[in-house]
């Protein structure tokens, strides 16, 4: 595409705050729960990660596209984000094995994108405000866009899970691999299950709304519950689910939203957070070894700290040291634990890919 006069995009939060940009060349309008994400490469998976679902994405990096599109480096089936906003937009980019250019990607899937957006005013202005919903258009008509606004319902309360989940089960990897995992998907995320596949481990993925009778007709090794986008709180399947596996004492490992359902399967309560944890250098500590990880999260909602600590049958594994916010914990007992970050994290960091080495290990010991 030409770099000449663009048509001119707007984005209004629900607070009435109005920031103006161009459009990448999509007409169009998208809704959705405003956020931002500090990573400085890898927005092809920002883009297709499910967890991301529902909300418009506001990018920190100051040039997105600039090394193009890889199909490879997709987290799901097509793009997950409900909007992009953004500062620069590459129309051309510089990588050998890129399949094409970010414009080209978006306009297969007809996905509104606004750029020469002054972001970092924008990330300043919803850090202090906190996040909430917003709108981006290049129609103009201000009065009908808020109206649209309106509309738009909350995050807190809004279960997206069934969504993004599969409609049907589905296997993936080796049928003779040592080990065999049933997993939840709420969410998932590819590289998810291709960490699992490169420990020998035969998945099977089951529907959001699978029942423990499903998953654990596989006759499985081990349980997984995985990331995804929404409110914790009305997955209460997925909680009886995780509830009926710990009773068992059979291997679990949830991730990011199954982390969150977790612990809500033992009475402990979630909140919504003022901005949430989306990026891809945040600091955690392991509270058992002591180590330092730099990890990949992306989360609006987190599991209560206090309550996890002041119970008996859980405890605390990980800690945000950012804010002090609970990061990971265990079921002490039972094998079963769970984090709030993405130890498969791709294009990286790396620090937690251990813990799914931890959850063999764990399968290894009943097995």
């Amino acid at each position: 595409m030409k770099y000449e006069a663009r048509k001119k995009a707007i984005l209004i939060l629900k607070d009435g705050t109005m920031f103006e940009g161009k459009s990448v060349g999509i007409d169009g309008t998208a809704v959705g729960e405003i956020c931002f994400n500090t990573g400085t490469t890898g927005y092809q998976e920002i883009f297709t990660d499910p967890s991301y679902f529902g909300q418009l994405m506001v990018t920190t990096n100051a040039h997105i596209g600039n090394y193009g599109i890889n199909e490879q480096e997709e987290e799901s089936e097509g793009i997950k984000i409900s909007g992009l906003i953004c500062r620069n937009f590459s129309f051309d980019y510089s990588r050998i094995n890129a399949d094409e250019n970010l414009l080209s990607y978006f306009q297969k899937q007809n996905f509104v994108a606004i750029s020469d957006v002054d972001t970092r005013a924008l990330v300043r202005y919803i850090r202090d405000k906190g996040a909430m919903n917003a709108i981006i258009s290049t129609d103009t008509d201000i009065e009908s866009l808020k109206k649209q606004l309106k509309a738009i319902p909350s995050m807190d309360g809004l279960e997206l899970a069934s969504q993004v989940s599969t409609k049907k089960a589905y296997t993936i990897g080796n049928e003779d691999a040592t080990y065999k995992i049933a997993a939840l998907d709420i969410g998932i995320k590819r590289n998810i299950l291709r960490n699992l596949t490169q420990r020998d481990c035969f998945v099977k993925v089951f529907p959001y709304d699978a029942s423990f009778e499903d998953l654990s007709s596989f006759e499985p090794d081990g349980y997984f519950l995985s990331n995804g986008p929404g409110d914790p709180t009305p997955l209460k399947n997925a909680q009886k689910l995780a509830k009926e596996i710990v009773d068992r004492n059979l291997p679990l490992f949830g991730i990011c939203l199954g982390h969150q359902v977790i612990a809500l399967a033992h009475d402990i309560p979630t909140y919504k957070m003022h901005n949430g944890h989306r990026g891809i250098n945040h600091p955690v500590k392991n509270l058992l070894t002591g180590k330092g990880e730099i990890t990949s999260q992306n989360h609006g909602f987190v599991v209560d700290k206090e309550a996890v600590v002041s119970n008996e049958v859980l405890e605390m594994t990980h800690e945000h040291l950012n804010d002090q916010s609970l990061a990971g914990m265990r079921v002490k007992d039972k094998n079963c634990f769970s984090v709030q970050y993405h130890p498969e994290a791709s294009p990286g960091p790396h620090d937690s890919s251990y813990l799914f080495d931890q959850f063999i290990d764990m399968i290894k010991s009943v097995k």
